[in-house]
């Protein structure tokens, strides 16, 4: 019973990590040629959508952390090993692609085509490592021995 309250903590964390990229993808967009004041008011809503899957990456590796002592695979097992090799990846993005980016907003001398289309592909690339981690964690490959 415990395990599976694990799990769906561990799910729900996934979601809640991948989620949010998709409605950003359509902010993107409409960030293009709205004024000012409606600019900031957007880009705060892309800071909140990146605390928000920071948050629940916090409970995504505790909950995997868990489910791992817990289960029967062993840390050796190579898609944990890939898994945990892609994560700290992507936590080292996450940490420089958005927030730094999102700063240069704040200068009234930003080129806010040229920040859009930075956020835009780093979205896209984190949703990739992303749904990397999410194939791995599914099918559970057996990459080598």
């Amino acid at each position: 019973m415990v395990y599976t309250l694990i799990l769906f903590a561990h799910i729900m964390s996934a979601i809640l990590s991948i989620g949010p990229f998709f409605v950003l993808i359509p902010l993107l967009k409409r960030m293009e040629g709205v004024a000012e004041n409606v600019l900031d008011a957007q880009i705060q809503t892309f800071k909140s959508a990146i605390r928000l899957v920071k948050h629940a990456g916090h409970v995504l590796v505790a909950s995997g952390v868990l489910m791992i002592w817990l289960g029967y695979w062993p840390w050796s097992t190579s898609w944990i090993i890939m898994t945990l090799a892609i994560m700290f990846a992507s936590v080292f993005f996450l940490a420089r692609a958005f927030k730094p980016t999102l700063k240069k907003f704040e200068s009234r001398d930003h080129d806010r085509s040229h920040l859009i289309k930075k956020l835009n592909r780093s979205v896209w690339i984190y949703i990739l490592l992303l749904l990397v981690m999410l194939w791995l964690m599914v099918a559970k490959p057996q990459l080598w021995q």
